[in-house]
């Protein structure tokens, strides 16, 4: 599992971008961006302290564990194109996973001991499906700004940061059946936004155009 935490990011990384043609760009900027987000990690430890079951259980893995460390990378990312210091085509997905390699090698470690093994294989995943399925629906939205469509893709943006999170809090509340459906809804867009760059890539289409180019 450990293995499994330390390869999943890079290997999908490799993998995405060998099937999608988007722009790249920007890795010196994501993996600097994952080393400053590790250090601040093992300096600062835990910045939620969490109790029991409840919502301080839930909101420290939105901050510390699912959700945060995968919506920074991209906030990020949109922040360094809006001034310029990107390219226009910059891959939010791409610098979202670069950012995240660094994280994952110390997560492969760190999470050894306190006993959840499931953590060394879930949250990669759940990274991955914030990862890639928010840009995807930030593009849609870019590229069909119709506000019967704009609503339910901000809600989709909205609602992956809670379900992955919520994933994590069920499976680590041992409630398994509820972890498993969160964690297929919160992969549905990332899977389809691959599946997407594949039919593309054999159809030697264009990938949907980036946000910056809609501006």
């Amino acid at each position: 599992m450990s293995f499994f935490c330390l390869l999943w990011i890079p290997l999908f990384f490799f993998f995405r971008r060998s099937v999608s043609s988007t722009g790249s760009g920007g890795a010196v900027w994501a993996l600097g961006l994952g080393c400053v987000l590790v250090l601040l990690q093992f300096m600062l430890g835990d910045i939620v302290q969490p109790g029991g079951f409840g919502f301080m259980r839930w909101l420290s893995g939105f901050v510390d564990i699912a959700g945060l460390p995968a919506l920074l990378p991209l906030a990020v990312c949109r922040l360094l194109i809006t001034l310029n210091v990107l390219p226009a085509d910059t891959d939010d997905a791409a610098f979202a996973l670069l950012s995240l390699i660094p994280l994952s090698v110390f997560r492969s470690i760190s999470w050894l001991s306190p006993g959840f093994p499931f953590l060394l294989v879930l949250v990669p995943l759940l990274w991955t499906a914030q990862a890639l399925g928010i840009p995807f629906f930030l593009k849609l939205a870019f590229r069909f700004p119709i506000w019967y469509l704009i609503i339910p893709l901000a809600l989709g943006i909205a609602s992956l940061p809670f379900l992955a999170v919520t994933s994590w809090w069920a499976f680590f509340s041992q409630q398994n059946p509820m972890g498993f459906l969160f964690l297929f809804a919160s992969l549905v867009p990332a899977a389809v936004s691959v599946i997407l760059d594949c039919l593309r890539k054999r159809q030697g289409q264009p990938a949907v155009p980036q946000i910056a180019d809609q501006e």
